[in-house]
């Protein structure tokens, strides 16, 4: 009305004119459909999207206190600050991780209010432990790695072997007597074991795994001699290390750990192409829209470099390793063709 006041002396021409101008304007400038690729139109349409306007649950799907749970509750709190919605964090254990992925991507919603915390051990392993996992790659969007962990090989504090390359001896002499914690076949610490008997020549079937419920039940057994190795991550295996019931020989991967920089790796003691290595990240159901993915993708970056993130990844002896959405599902993809790979030379695949 104000326009039409300031101009009321105009010609009814003029008017004409200027509508059709404007219709033509507005047709030049009417919405397309979002592009599927390109991240300009990607960032675009995600700064769009209004997300999250409520309560998101983040499944666990392990029991509380593990390095997936500790990482998730470090995430949903900083999420939940970043957001201003609360980010809850759900338990649902049970089946080596495969109850609580179940129901994240294929009974919840797919509207990107039920995120996944994802691990290696429910994802690559399980594929490749499994010949018909319940659980499949292609059943999750892999959205962001979060943090991964190193390997340690964990036996009780008084065993004889002083070094990994000694205890590496005895096994490849006495398979037989070798016995470890998994919490399955297609667990963490059976891959990380069948490629180590792998490197050191040792016969994988030979040996036999005591099931466990994780690293809180297998590395007591350890300590109380019930078995003879437990392979978890540094951060599951440090309580009991600074409680001095157990000892670590050695550690993965080609450099010595910021967090046991005194514990040799198992390449310096002379045992060479362990590459096994714990992470985690968040992952959804297929079908969740592309913008709260990018999303997520951002706000997981920004947090990764976030001092106090960072911390309190430290603080559970995890480092941060963020990864994109395109690039974590390419490395999810060429790890499972490694897992598959070893599973079937080790004769694991149930």
């Amino acid at each position: 009305m104000k326009v039409w006041r300031r101009w009321a002396n105009l010609s009814v021409s003029v008017l004409i004119a200027m509508a059709v101008t404007a219709c033509g304007t507005n047709q030049a400038a009417a919405p397309v459909a979002p592009a599927t690729s390109g991240t300009s139109q990607k960032t675009e349409t995600a700064g769009e999207v209004e997300y999250p306007t409520k309560q998101i649950e983040y499944i666990v799907p392990y029991s509380a206190g593990g390095g997936v749970d500790l990482v998730a509750r470090a995430t949903a709190d900083y999420l939940s600050k970043e957001w201003r919605q609360p980010i809850v964090v759900v338990n649902k254990p049970g089946g080596g991780g495969t109850v609580g992925a179940e129901y994240a991507l294929k009974q919840a919603k797919n509207d990107g209010y039920t995120a996944l915390a994802v691990n290696v051990s429910n994802t690559s392993m399980l594929t490749a432990g499994m010949t018909n996992a319940i659980i499949k790659n292609e059943d999750q969007i892999y959205t962001a790695r979060i943090g991964e962990g190193t390997l340690a090989f964990v036996v009780k504090a008084d065993a004889p072997w002083n070094t990994f390359a000694e205890f590496s001896e005895w096994v490849k002499a006495n398979p037989e007597q070798l016995t470890w914690t998994s919490v399955g076949p297609a667990g963490f610490s059976a891959f990380g074991v069948a490629e180590w008997l792998q490197a050191i020549g040792a016969d994988f079937s030979k040996t036999r795994m005591i099931v466990t419920k994780g690293a809180s039940d297998s590395l007591p057994k350890v300590a109380g001699g019930h078995a003879v190795l437990a392979v978890h991550t540094i951060g599951e295996s440090n309580p009991m290390l600074q409680a001095k019931k157990v000892k670590i020989l050695a550690v993965s991967g080609s450099e010595r750990s910021p967090f046991l920089p005194d514990v040799p790796t198992a390449e310096e003691q002379g045992i060479k192409g362990l590459s096994v290595f714990w992470w985690t990240g968040v992952s959804f159901a297929k079908g969740t829209p592309e913008p709260i993915i990018h999303k997520w993708e951002q706000v997981v970056e920004k947090m990764t470099k976030d001092s106090a993130f960072v911390k309190k990844l430290q603080e559970i002896q995890v480092e941060p390793n963020y990864a994109n959405s395109a690039d974590f599902t390419k490395a999810v993809q060429t790890e499972t063709e490694y897992y598959i790979d070893l599973a079937t030379k080790a004769n694991m695949r149930q």
